[in-house]
């Protein structure tokens, strides 16, 4: 590793990728072929002018062994998810909000509107709150995170509701999507990572 010199890595200084070796040089060639290429398809930066990855990327970088696993849960979260693309985004949305990641937050932004989230929507949400013209699965999603999140249990009027919407199955997957991205977020929080200017 070599030392930040725009603060871009957060407490941990970005990794360059010509001194990578070994599992981190196989990991960082995934990252940047994989997850990079879609930040920069839709317009989130990943990476530096020199290759250096930043973002929860450049973290993932210090263990690669159970990076690949982590990987592999949020590819398999993402493609097998019974939620609607837009329930799923408002999860996420709703976990970086709940942790304050600014970094996650503003990558969703992009992802939101591919999902048909409105920009308002995604304000709000990102403040912690659940706007009044969200769709009704939408708005239950986030109430389920939000108060799971926060106060580590949902009450029984709210289980029932969100079990009768998304029936069990539908609840596991919003946990498995929550669980990916409170572990992205508490990353960002730790290494207190930034957004890029």
């Amino acid at each position: 590793m070599t030392q930040s010199t725009d603060g871009l890595g957060g407490r941990l200084p970005l990794f360059d990728p010509s001194t990578l070796t070994g599992s981190q040089r196989a990991l960082y060639d995934t990252l940047k072929s994989t997850w990079v290429a879609f930040a920069d398809k839709i317009g989130v930066q990943a990476s530096t002018d020199d290759g250096r990855l930043i973002g929860p990327f450049n973290p993932l970088l210090l263990h690669p062994e159970i990076t690949e696993k982590m990987s592999d849960l949020q590819v398999a979260e993402a493609q097998y998810t019974t939620l609607a693309p837009a329930v799923r985004e408002v999860v996420i949305i709703a976990t970086g909000a709940v942790w304050r990641a600014d970094y996650e937050l503003y990558a969703q932004f992009s992802v939101a509107r591919q999902t048909g989230l409105p920009d308002s929507a995604v304000t709000a949400l990102a403040a912690g709150d659940i706007p009044d013209d969200l769709p009704h699965d939408e708005s239950l999603a986030a109430k389920v995170v939000f108060e799971l999140l926060a106060n580590r249990r949902i009450d029984d009027a709210l289980y029932r509701e969100a079990e009768q919407t998304f029936g069990t199955t539908g609840l596991f997957d919003i946990l498995a999507v929550a669980g990916v991205y409170q572990t992205i977020c508490s990353m960002l929080a730790l290494f207190e990572i930034p957004t890029p200017d």
